[in-house]
């Protein structure tokens, strides 16, 4: 399964959720201003660290660059998509769950 996250980490609790009841293996794509889960440094960041561990973590690479995130600053094993990349996840996963 695909979910994905629009929301900050820092404003809602939905990433927490998603992370919760998530399968391992699914697929994780931070997007919007879910972005910010992404960062080295935050409050997150090592709940994102140890996600990646379990799921497929992806953050959308034009919402960083929306946002003024350097791509550097993306935690070690999440993986920095475009547009194109999001189609081919959508394809790829039988099922997508949004989290609002």
């Amino acid at each position: 399964m695909l979910h994905t996250v629009n929301k900050s980490p820092f404003e809602r609790t939905n990433l927490k959720s998603c992370l919760r009841l998530a399968g391992k293996g699914d697929a994780i794509m931070l997007i919007e201003d879910a972005v910010y889960a992404a960062v080295q440094g935050t409050a997150v960041a090592d709940t994102m660290a140890g996600a990646k561990d379990d799921f497929q973590v992806y953050v959308m690479g034009p919402d960083l660059d929306a946002r003024g995130i350097s791509r550097d600053s993306v935690i070690d094993g999440i993986n920095v998509v475009g547009y194109d990349g999001f189609v081919d996840l959508v394809v790829e996963h039988e099922t997508s769950q949004a989290w609002l």
